[in-house]
């Protein structure tokens, strides 16, 4: 028998999955990451204690397989079966979900990412290692959705101080289906398969994501086909790769929103001020005034292209039911002129140059939204006598200046969970810095004490449609109370290398999104178009080697043929 003539070179080759990204990484660290690119990662090298799944994001089986709760809801029970491995070979056991959660209940940094999900737990204990205990002061209604990655006590046990650690000794130990095998800030991130991974390993050997400055220098990238996967496009740039061939373009409604900030007076959890915001924002009507003057249809029809949705609540439409838009009565509509004349009233007139006073907007560079919409909002606001001076910079940078509340304005944006409850809490006034300026991650710094009274009622209602209206009431009072506005839900746009990778799952299966999903389904399910193909950093040679080993099987082919009049043969 004939096999097919492989090259060493070819067959040695690893298959690579090449993921542009523009977005800087503000931690590996699963306890203090915040930043998408970062949590995207972080999804991929941790499971969490239950998953979402990917064809209807119901819950499914994460770390644990079984879940019950007791009667009254405050004590909650979760099975970890045997035969779950971390990366390094070691059982997952209870001990560590318990470790991970009890580290964030006793240290503020550990809550630095998520700890709204565990605020309201009493304690957690691991009676064996296949059993998880946890009782909360309340009954709480997320139980089922804690996006918490899991952490392997073996590892973390040995950290000193949860805000030094940099989680960058490598491989390092995770138990998700890729292993973090190398980092170089600012130009690549390594991960390999994770052979030990409980679901299977995936279908390809590495996955790489390379940084771009900018969005256009990715897409370019992904048109050359020097790498296989870009989310987030601008309009134009996806417009742009219509009939590419070798590229698939994917829209879906996406699960983010894009708003822009308004300093209401930042503070922290203890009422000491923060940061540097105009005074003037703390009037609630002047912040009315500013989301009056900005005509949010114009927004989507000129930055957006139409590729998004108009903006309101916190919740995008994505998620149905949760999803709030205001009444005709509480609807804001467009009009400069009743801004002004609200300006007026607040106290704030025009002076002998006609401007009131100025504001600071702070955005991203490299990101054609911010670019765009900046120069809309400063023709907006000089119509209410606001000039505004923009400075874009660094995601760093960015987050540096809101984290610090230096900032008057600025853009934003946040991906929601499937249970509403993350972006909910990021509004308490308990997600807001302690006086050292640390733990909690607060988007605006609003602290109302209506809001707070609706978060802790949805946290406990266990009746949905009872849920929901009080979800519903809280975007309502939020988008009243204008500590940002909500500019747009933004469809996501992305583009994948079809003649390299031949299918990629989408979250939900019908019309959903390859990246930024509520788990990690469209990485690990990737299929590569040529199996036997392999990737390399210079592109995909593997492909030219297949096409050299081919032609030496068409070669030996003839020559079996012509032998094949005199003897028997076969070729596979």
């Amino acid at each position: 028998m004939l096999g097919l003539v492989t090259s060493p070179a070819a067959a040695q080759q690893p298959v690579i999955l090449k993921v542009a990204i523009v977005q800087q990484i503000d931690s590996m660290n699963p306890f203090l990451a915040v930043f998408q690119s970062s949590t995207e990662i972080g999804r991929l090298m941790y499971d969490y204690l239950t998953a979402y799944a990917a064809a209807d994001q119901a819950v499914t089986e994460g770390l644990a397989n079984r879940w019950e709760p007791s009667a009254d809801k405050l004590t909650w029970t979760f099975t970890v079966p045997e035969g779950k491995k971390w990366s390094d070979g070691q059982a997952i056991t209870a001990q560590d979900v318990a470790f991970t959660y009890r580290l964030m209940m006793t240290d503020e940094v550990a809550r630095t990412a998520n700890g709204s999900f565990v605020a309201n737990f009493q304690d957690v204990t691991a009676p064996d290692d296949r059993t998880v205990v946890i009782r909360t002061k309340t009954p709480q209604v997320t139980m089922l959705a804690l996006d918490v990655p899991i952490v392997p006590r073996h590892v973390w046990e040995k950290v000193s101080a949860i805000k030094d650690y940099a989680n960058d000794r490598m491989p390092v130990v995770g138990s998700g289906p890729f292993v973090l095998t190398e980092h170089v800030a600012g130009q690549f991130i390594k991960l390999k398969a994770n052979k030990q991974y409980w679901r299977g390993a995936p279908k390809y050997d590495e996955l790489h994501f390379v940084y771009f400055q900018n969005s256009d220098a990715a897409v370019q990238a992904l048109a050359k086909g020097e790498v296989d996967l870009v989310n987030r496009m601008a309009p134009a740039q996806f417009d742009s790769l219509d009939g590419k061939t070798g590229v698939t373009r994917n829209k879906a409604q996406g699960r983010r929103f894009t708003e822009l900030m308004i300093n209401p007076g930042a503070q922290t959890r203890t009422g000491e001020p923060i940061g540097d915001g105009n005074p003037a924002l703390r009037n609630v009507a002047v912040r009315r005034a500013i989301a009056q003057a900005v005509d949010l249809d114009a927004l989507v029809q000129r930055v957006n292209l139409g590729y998004a949705e108009k903006g309101a609540g916190l919740v995008p439409p994505v998620f149905g039911k949760w999803h709030w838009q205001p009444s005709e009565k509480e609807l804001r509509k467009f009009d400069p002129a009743a801004a002004n004349a609200a300006l007026d009233a607040a106290g704030y007139p025009r002076g002998a140059d006609g401007t009131r006073f100025g504001l600071r907007l702070v955005g991203r560079a490299g990101r054609a939204y911010d670019e765009q919409a900046s120069e809309y909002l400063k023709r907006s606001m000089s119509d209410i006598g606001i000039p505004l001076d923009v400075r874009l910079v660094s995601d760093n940078q960015l987050n540096e200046a809101t984290t610090a509340a230096t900032y008057d304005l600025a853009f934003s944006g946040w991906a929601t969970n499937i249970d509403p409850d993350f972006v909910l809490g990021l509004h308490t006034c308990a997600q807001r810095p302690g006086a050292d300026g640390k733990g909690g991650t607060t988007d605006t710094y609003f602290c109302d004490e209506t809001y707070d009274k609706l978060y802790a009622q949805q946290l406990s209602e266990f009746d949905e449609a009872k849920r929901v209206e009080i979800v519903k009431q809280m975007q309502a009072r939020f988008y009243d109370q204008v500590p940002a506005v909500v500019l747009a839900y933004d469809n996501a746009l992305e583009g994948y290398r079809s003649d390299h990778f031949a299918r990629f799952t989408t979250q939900p299966a019908q019309g959903g999104v390859i990246m930024a999903q509520n788990g990690m389904w469209g990485y690990y399910g990737a299929e590569p178009a040529v199996r036997a193909a392999a990737s390399s950093g210079a592109g995909w040679q593997g492909f030219a080697l297949v096409g050299a080993a081919l032609a030496v099987l068409a070669a030996a082919f003839v020559i079996m043929a012509r032998r094949r009049r005199a003897t028997a043969g076969e070729r596979e």
